[in-house]
C-alpha cells in the first residue's frame, strides 16, 4: 500500500514538473522579425506641396508593418555636393518635418556625411537637395543613415526584459551572422515588433525577411 502511494506521489511529482517546464517554454520569447530598409524619405505637408503641386495627396501602394505607415508611389531625387540618387521612394503619412533616410554608402555618392539617427533626432544633421516633378526643397537638416532600432509595444519590452530607450546588442544566426550593437529598443503603443536595419547591415550578414534575431543585453 505504501508503495502504491509513493509511485502515485510520483506521478503527481513528474506531471507537476512537466506542467511547469511546457509552461515555461510558452512564455519564453520567440525571435525578432527583422524589417529590411532601404533608402527612403518622409515629406512635410510644405515641402510635398512645393515638390509635387500645392494640396498634393500621397499615393499610397503598399502598407509597411508599422501601423499606418505606408510605401507611396512617389519617388524623388535628392542631389548632394557631389551627386544624385533618383527614385527615392516617399513613405507615409506626411510628418511634421521633412527627413531623409540614406545608406552610409550613398553619403560617398551624394558627398555629405549623414549621422546615424533615430527617426525623427534630426537637429544638428546635414541637409539636402528634394528634386520633385514640380519643384524642389532644400532642406536645412533631415539628412540621417537610420540607427538599427527595435519597434515593439510595452507588453512587448516586459516580455523581452528590456524597456524604451534601452540600448541592446542583436545576434543573428547563420554563415554569416554575428553580432550588431547600438541597436535602440522603442517600446509604445504605437508599434508592432520588429527590428530594422537598412540593405548593407542585411547583406553583410545575409539578412532577409524570413530571419529571426535575438536580444542580447
Amino acid at each position: 500500500m505504501a508503495n502504491e502511494n509513493y509511485e502515485a506521489v510520483l506521478r503527481l511529482l513528474l506531471e507537476a514538473m512537466q506542467s511547469n517546464s511546457a509552461s515555461s517554454d510558452t512564455q519564453k520569447p520567440e525571435g525578432i522579425p527583422v524589417g529590411v530598409s532601404n533608402r527612403h524619405l518622409h515629406l512635410s505637408q510644405t515641402d510635398l506641396d512645393i515638390l509635387f503641386g500645392t494640396g498634393y495627396k500621397l499615393t499610397p501602394i503598399k502598407d509597411l508593418s508599422q501601423p499606418g505607415q505606408f510605401a507611396c508611389k512617389e519617388t524623388v531625387t535628392i542631389c548632394g555636393p557631389k551627386g544624385a540618387i533618383e527614385k527615392v521612394r516617399v513613405l507615409g503619412p506626411v510628418r511634421s518635418k521633412t527627413q531623409v533616410e540614406i545608406l552610409t554608402g550613398d553619403g560617398f555618392k551624394l558627398g555629405v556625411t549623414a549621422p546615424a539617427r533615430l527617426s525623427g533626432d534630426l537637429a544638428g544633421s546635414p541637409g539636402i537637395t528634394i528634386i520633385g516633378p514640380k519643384g524642389s526643397v532644400q532642406t536645412k537638416e533631415g539628412l540621417i543613415v537610420a540607427q538599427r532600432h527595435i519597434h515593439m509595444t510595452p507588453q512587448d519590452a516586459v516580455n523581452y526584459g528590456v524597456h524604451d530607450g534601452q540600448i541592446v546588442d542583436i545576434e543573428i544566426e547563420g554563415p554569416r551572422g554575428g553580432v550588431y550593437a547600438n541597436v535602440a529598443v522603442r517600446a509604445n503603443d504605437a508599434s508592432a515588433l520588429e527590428c530594422h536595419v537598412d540593405t548593407e547591415e542585411a547583406n553583410a550578414m545575409n539578412i532577409n525577411s524570413s530571419t529571426k534575431i535575438k536580444i542580447k543585453k
